[in-house]
């Protein structure tokens, strides 16, 4: 066995099965390599009391092969004076706070290696969630506990106190004049049990802290389900609006972007940073790369295509909604814009997930099942995910088609007669006849005078 370096590390190749690698130089010192690749340096001795233990001090990677000898000296050093590292540790990880713990969190949430849907790690805009509901919920409240004292008690009592507003609070943010107004309710204290448990998962099998999670089987408040939707004298009401908005040039792209969200379904962050090759007007569909749910694929009404094509795409910008200042950035003035255009109006409490709600009801109302409305709007259930997909189930156009036709015929203030498309045979056999009916031939062209000549 030779000395322990980065380079004999670095060819340690993986096996089927877990193996260790031995320094030649330093006894006790080494590191195992798992079938996945990770590596991760340990020392092994024997305590005071002849018992074997191996104490990991961390992976190739995050330290080096020099670090991790060092720290294997040190270890060393405490046993020959009759102390155990690997206890003390223990002992000293077992007595941190939660406050102390939600800062190891942070710090490996930081480093992406928290995972989220799909074993991607979490996206910044969950990690801003995430650092809010620990900083002014969980600390607030069981920050100076022990992590190994706390109970499901404490937990439920966590949970009660923010439904009742004891965190309520507004806080100053780094925007200018920027402020973050903190309610909690039952809504936010559902969620923050769920993030705690998440929290002491990660103190349990990451750490070994804990045996058992305190947050699991908390009986946590059924959220309120969101049920607003518009209903058809509402989108000829949102029209109005639009149109009345429209006027004012200062909102133009606004109103623009919001006819987008309401005839595609999407969601309001994704129109706002909707990029320029997330556009597939040939294929009829986004391509977007980065959603919730990863990248999705989803059609594209006709309305919503030929709108999309009549843009100039020209500039240099990314984005197909540019900034107003900065073109390298989306558009930032909608949700400002938003609340001017709504204000004192009908629908004052429109909201972009409303129309997002509303365009899956009318899918509904027209006759279209749960799976292909999933795709439509791209749920993890139904959604079309995969980034070699090229072309689109032409049902599934057909149903972006025809939800998109009804609310952009709504919102131009016509009145309609909506009937299942399934079950209308009229409609249906009408189809087929378009379908099936030969397109006349073109008559041929007359040869060029030059062509004749020759």
């Amino acid at each position: 066995m030779s000395k322990l370096t980065k380079t004999v590390v670095d060819k340690a190749e993986p096996r089927d099965k877990q193996y260790t690698v031995w320094c030649g130089e330093l006894k006790g010192f080494g590191v195992f390599v798992l079938p996945s690749g990770t590596r991760t340096y340990f020392v092994d001795y024997r305590n005071a009391n002849n018992v074997r233990r191996r104490m990991k001090l961390g992976r190739h990677g995050q330290i080096t092969a020099e670090q991790a000898r060092t720290l294997a000296i040190q270890a060393l050093a405490d046993v020959s004076k009759g102390n155990d590292p690997l206890e003390d540790r223990n002992s000293a990880r077992k007595a941190i706070s939660v406050k102390e713990l939600c800062e190891l969190y942070i710090a490996e949430l930081d480093a992406g290696r928290i995972l989220g849907k799909g074993g991607r790690p979490k996206k910044a805009s969950t990690k801003i969630t995430d650092l809010g509901r620990i900083n002014r919920h969980i600390i607030p409240l069981l920050g100076k506990k022990r992590v190994t004292h706390v109970t499901k008690a404490d937990v439920t009592a966590m949970m009660k106190d923010i439904m009742a507003g004891k965190t309520r609070g507004i806080e100053k943010t780094e925007k200018l004049r920027g402020k973050s107004i903190v309610r909690g309710g039952i809504g936010v204290a559902s969620r923050t049990v769920g993030l705690l448990g998440g929290i002491f998962t990660y103190a349990r099998d990451e750490l070994g802290i804990i045996d058992v999670n305190p947050a699991h089987g908390v009986r946590k408040p059924k959220d309120a389900v969101r049920s607003r939707r518009l209903n058809e004298d509402e989108y000829r009401t949102l029209g109005l609006i639009l149109t009345k908005a429209a006027e004012d040039e200062r909102y133009t792209r606004t109103v623009e972007m919001i006819r987008q969200i309401a005839m595609s379904g999407c969601r309001r962050s994704e129109i706002i940073k909707l990029r320029k090759d997330e556009l597939d007007t040939a294929g009829s569909c986004f391509r977007f790369e980065d959603t919730k749910e990863g990248q999705s694929v989803r059609p594209m009404g006709l309305p919503v295509l030929e709108y999309f094509d009549e843009q100039d795409m020209s500039s240099d910008s990314p984005y197909v909604f540019p900034g107003t200042r900065n073109s390298d950035k989306p558009f930032g003035s909608f949700p400002r814009h938003w609340a001017k255009i709504f204000a004192d109006t009908e629908l004052a409490d429109l909201t972009a997930h409303v129309l997002r709600h509303s365009f899956a009801s009318m899918a509904n109302d027209l006759g279209f099942t749960e799976i292909t409305i999933a795709a439509l709007l791209g749920h993890a259930s139904g959604s079309v995910t995969s980034r070699y997909v090229h072309t689109l189930d032409a049902a599934l156009v057909m149903a972006a088609d025809t939800v998109s036709g009804y609310i952009d015929a709504l919102l131009s203030g016509a009145k309609l007669s909506h009937t299942h498309y399934a079950l209308d045979r009229s409609s249906r056999k009408a189809a087929l006849v378009r379908f099936l009916t030969p397109r006349p031939e073109a008559p041929p062209q007359p040869e060029e005078p030059e062509r004749l000549a020759a």
